[in-house]
């Protein structure tokens, strides 16, 4: 062989063992990022939960309160239909 395809040769498995090392390089960059975004997400989602349910406990507690007031007022009508007589 001569010495060009020899150079040839070492040339293109050096640029072939760059780029795999590239390569492998970016996949762990991206691999790391993935994680990054879905800790972020898995937060996120976490608080949206933790709000859904202390709204959906304010909601359930809503027509309990307005049952409440609606005794209250009669009773209160009551009272002074009770001091006008």
């Amino acid at each position: 062989m001569s010495e060009a395809v020899i150079v040839a040769l070492i040339t293109g498995g050096c640029g072939i063992l760059a780029q795999w090392l590239i390569g492998s390089r970016n996949r762990s960059d991206q691999r790391a990022q993935l994680e990054k975004h879905q800790a972020v997400t898995d937060t996120k989602l976490e608080e949206l939960t933790r709000e859904v349910r202390r709204h959906n406990n304010f909601a359930e507690r809503v027509p309990v309160l307005e049952e409440q007031i609606k005794v209250a007022n009669h009773r209160i009508g009551d009272l002074e239909k009770g001091a006008r007589t």
